[in-house]
């Protein structure tokens, strides 16, 4: 006997190949032009994680860690908290914590809100990276912990699968 594909249907794998692209580019987007628009890091980062959380969805686990791994998220998550904090220590150098550094240039174009563009990035890869990390830890402790499928095959030989079994 073959061992069954993991994830979806091929439906499910085809359309979520077809958005997953529009839903990172959504994300970015929403991160980069946050403090344009209503949006910044953490909103644009809960929907690039929702995208890699499709991922793991529609192809499974293992095709899902391939691509963006639980010690890739581990590596992201810590870059953008490294990137916040020199952020926030090189307004020091004007003379106190947070100070915006950058010229604030023309209103409403892109570059013109100082350090928070850049904070917003450093937020949006912490959050993204987090939350994709938390749903990979729920994904693989609570398959760990629940020891088997709900059918109750996953029990020892002799066992009884339900409370049925136990009372006869």
């Amino acid at each position: 006997m073959t061992e069954p594909d993991e994830g979806m249907t091929l439906i499910v794998k085809t359309i979520g190949r077809l958005v997953l692209n529009f839903i990172l580019l959504f994300g970015i987007y929403i991160i980069l032009y946050g403090h344009l628009t209503p949006g910044g890091g953490f909103p644009g980062g809960v929907i690039v994680a929702t995208g890699f959380i499709l991922l793991m969805l529609s192809f499974g686990r293992r095709i899902a860690l391939k691509k963006f791994g639980d010690l890739a998220a581990s590596l992201l998550d810590n870059l953008g908290a490294l990137a916040f904090l020199i952020v926030a220590f090189l307004g020091f150098v004007g003379g106190y914590f947070f100070l915006n550094f950058i010229d604030r240039g023309t209103p409403f174009d892109l570059f013109s809100a100082g350090t928070l563009p850049l904070s917003n990035i450093a937020i949006g890869l912490k959050v993204s990276a987090s939350l994709y990390g938390v749903f990979v830890a729920l994904a693989i402790f609570g398959k760990a912990i629940v020891g088997g499928d709900r059918t109750g095959k996953g029990k020892a030989e002799g066992e009884p699968a339900n409370s049925q079994e136990q009372k006869g």
